[in-house]
Order: structure tokens, then sequence, then C-alpha cells
């Protein structure tokens, strides 16, 4: 019973390491949305857009009013002004102000609406940008994916050539050296063996330089563990390709990112021209602004009464900055600074300033027109770059369909190719077996047969990375989702 049980211990302890020591395996969507998630254009792009948000929060504010607020206190000790008798005498002398601005733009040119416009514009034209990135990168995902994929493919057909030709080189050993077969033939076929060897090293280091691309891609830093699901993808034909090249194209431009850019960047130049023309105009704001003082001196202006002690022990002389002064009664203090309060200086000192600034621009040295032709100029640019962009369009869907009914039929002719060259190797194999062709011959058709395997291998995913693209351009997403 405990032996029983030990075993199952063990079976169980096997099964978690297996499971545990299995690297995981990234499926195309989950490589795709990681991406998407963490790349890092894609997060500079989306910081672009926060840029553009807060950008617009600036256009909003230039329609609310300015307020601002001051104030100040000094000190001025010598020769000053008393501010209670108006002479000149050594005193220090303390004055306290404090004052609000308000400032509203009622008309400028229509100025502010427009920044708001543009800025608006340039928050659509952001997003775009955020998404022809998420575009791009998706592509580059698809395609380093794919690209894996056909090495681990040319990789298997390394390998069954190699195990192929190792059995050979056994099979022919043994014919030599029971003298069937001359010694040459042997070291045709350790030579072959040895080229197997060197295509299988060029293939791994391939599969494992496509892995690593796609690792960066997704900004993974263990990529040495880094591996995809052996997707077997199918070959079909797409039914993209029985739409017309005129048809895909209309569907690009109601799609593609990039003319949604140029559109974008045109708008916004028009704009830009509205908001230059915008300082031939007068403009008009209203004002407020409030202001009050108080002051202070340390100077002796007079004697109050005091009801608590008396200001000198002695009840006959004071002192007050250096000068004395006769005492005149036995419970008096001197009164100080202004006989007035700090708040009711404040109260009495209050001001209020309002009204209306109208500026009309005459001549500011050419600025003004200047800055409305150079908007112009930026005008006529961004719809070249629009047009620049209509026709580069036009050509690249044009090509992408071309390419990719080209990549199907290179596709056809080389599983056609491979069936042939199939059929020319098993009769070469059976000739060679019974002695009738020589080992240069037959490794010459063993040659022909792997090149047309790993054709097969590249033009399948060659179509079907086409066929992604051409799909992209109708409006078809990249991937899928279930």
């Amino acid at each position: 019973m405990k032996q029983k049980f030990n075993f199952c211990l063990l079976i169980i302890l096997c099964i978690f390491s297996f499971s545990f020591g299995q690297s995981k395996k990234w499926t195309l969507e989950e490589c795709v949305n990681y991406a998407l998630e963490n790349n890092i254009s894609i997060k500079q792009s989306a910081l672009d857009n926060q840029v553009s948000t807060i950008s617009k929060k600036d256009a909003f504010g230039n329609f609310l009013p300015t307020i601002n607020a001051q104030a100040s206190h000094s000190w001025n000790i010598g020769l000053n002004q008393n501010i209670t008798t108006g002479l000149l005498e050594n005193q220090t002398t303390q004055f306290t102000s404090a004052g609000l601005n308000v400032n509203v733009d009622i008309y400028k040119g229509l100025q502010n609406q427009n920044r708001l416009r543009k800025a608006n514009l340039s928050i659509i034209g952001s997003q775009y940008q955020l998404i022809k990135m998420q575009e791009d990168v998706s592509l580059n995902v698809v395609n380093a994916y794919l690209q894996i994929l056909f090495n681990k493919e040319n990789l298997k057909v390394q390998r069954e050539q190699l195990a192929f030709d190792s059995k050979q080189l056994t099979r022919t050993t043994e014919l030599v050296e029971a003298g069937v077969i001359p010694r040459g033939d042997l070291l045709d076929v350790k030579a072959t063996v040895a080229a197997d060897n060197q295509r299988l090293i060029a293939a791994e280091n391939a599969l494992f330089l496509s892995k690593l691309s796609l690792a960066q891609l997704l900004q993974l830093e263990n990529f040495q563990e880094f591996d995809i699901a052996d997707d077997n993808l199918a070959v079909k034909e797409s039914s993209i390709l029985m739409q017309k090249p005129e048809a895909i194209l209309a569907k690009a431009k109601e799609t593609r990112t990039d003319l949604k850019i140029a559109n974008a960047n045109v708008e916004i130049a028009r704009s830009d021209v509205k908001i230059a023309k915008g300082a031939y105009t007068p403009t008009l704001n209203g004002f407020y602004s409030f202001n009050t003082r108080a002051g202070y001196s340390d100077k002796f202006i007079g004697l109050e009464q005091n009801t608590a002690n008396p200001f000198s022990p002695s009840g006959n002389l004071v002192n007050v900055g250096g000068i004395i002064y006769p005492v005149l009664q036995p419970n008096v203090k001197p009164i100080l600074g202004n006989p007035d309060g700090v708040f009711t200086q404040f109260n009495d000192n209050k001001g209020q300033n309002f009204g209306l600034n109208l500026n009309i621009p005459i001549l500011n040295g050419f600025s003004v027109k200047n800055n409305v032709a150079r908007s112009k100029v930026a005008l006529e640019r961004s719809k070249i770059a629009l047009e620049q962009q209509e026709l580069d369009l036009e050509r690249t869907v044009f090509t992408a369909y071309t390419d990719t009914n080209g990549a199907l039929k290179s596709y056809e002719s080389a599983v056609s190719a491979l069936e042939a060259r199939e059929q020319s190797f098993n009769y070469a194999k059976e000739r060679y077996e019974v002695g009738i062709m020589n080992s240069f011959d037959f490794n010459q058709a063993q040659t022909l047969f792997v090149n047309a395997q790993s054709e097969v291998v590249r033009t399948k995913y060659d179509y079907i990375f086409r066929t992604k693209i051409l799909e992209f351009y109708f409006g078809i997403p990249i991937i899928q989702k279930k």
C-alpha cells in the first residue's frame, strides 16, 4: 500500500514539473493584443493624444476672464514724510497695499473660437495618429509571427532531410563495405550530410532571430523562453480576391487612417488661416480693478489717557525714538503712527477702476500680413500632402492586389512543382537503390526536392501575409475577434 502511494505521488510530481517546465505558447491574437498595450511607440502616441486634450483646455480657457490679486508691504526708514503732518522727519514708515484685477475678452476677431475648433481638430488628428500606430504595430506583429511559422516549417524540412540523408549515409556505408558500390559514392553522401547540417544550423539561427525580433516588438525581457503556438495555417483563396481593385480602393478611401490624418491636417491649417486673419480686426476687452492701502509710522503724534499702568516708572519723562517727551499727566501714554486703525485706512483708501479697452491694429510691421501668408502656404502644403496621400494609397492598393494574386499563383505553382519533384525523387531513389543511378545524380534530385519543399513553405506564408494586407485595406480587421 505504501509503495502504491509513493508511486502515485511520483506521478503527480512529474505532472506538475512538466506543466511548470513548459513555456507559454503565444497565439497571434495574444501577440497583437499584448503589443497594443505595451509597445513604446503606441504609448508615445497615447501621450500625444493627452497633450492635445490639454491644449483644448487652454483654448477653452481663453473664453474665461483673467483674475489676478496682488499685495505688498514695505518699510521706509530715514527721512520720510510724516503721514499725519506731511512734514519730512526721521522716522520708520510702513505701507501695505492690496488689489484685484479682472480682464475679459469681449471680441477678439473670433480668434478664441477658431483656436477652440483647431484644438478639437488636433484631438481628432492625434486619435487618428494613435490608431495608425496601432495598425502599423499590428501589421509588424503579424509579419514577425508569420516569419516564425515559416522558419519553424523550414527547420522541420531541414531536420527531415538530415534524418533521411543520415539513414542514406548508414546504408551507403554498408554497401561500400560490402563492395556493392564504389567508395566515391560514400564521399558524396558524406558531403550531402555535411551540407544538411549547415542548412539545419542556418534554419535554427533564422528561427531564433525571428523569435527575438517578435519578442523585442512585444517589449518582452525574457526573450530566451519566448515561443509561439505551432499554428498550422491552411492556405485558402481569400474572398478579397473576388473584389475588383477599384472597389478595394474605394473602401480604403473610407477606412484608411492615413487619409483621415491628412484631411484633419487640412482642416487644422484652415483654422490657422482664420486665426491669423482674426488679428486684422479690432479687439475689445473689459477690465475692472480694486485697490486699497494703509500706512503706519513710529513717530510720536500725541498722548492719550492710560487706564492701565503709567508709561514711565518715574512718571516725569518718557523716551520715544531717542527723543525725550514730558509726561503731562500721571496716567498717559504716547500715540504712535496714524491715529486711525489699519482696517479703517483700508476702508478709507479703497478705490475701483473699470471700463472698456478698444485696440485697433493699424500698422504692426506687416506681422499680421506675414502670419496670414505663412498660414496660407501651410494650408496649400497640407492640401498637396492630401493629394499625395491619395495617389500613394491608389498605387499601394493596386500593388497589393497584384502582389496577392501573384503570391497565390506562385504558391500554386510551388505546390505543383513539389508534387513533380517528389515523384522525380522517388523514381531517382528507386534507381539509386538498384544501382542504376549514381550518387551525384541522386543528390541532385534530392536537392531539387528539398528546394521545392522550402519554396512551398516560403510562398505559403508570403501569400498569407499579402492577403492580410489586402484585407486590411478593405477594412477587414487584422485580428478577427472570436
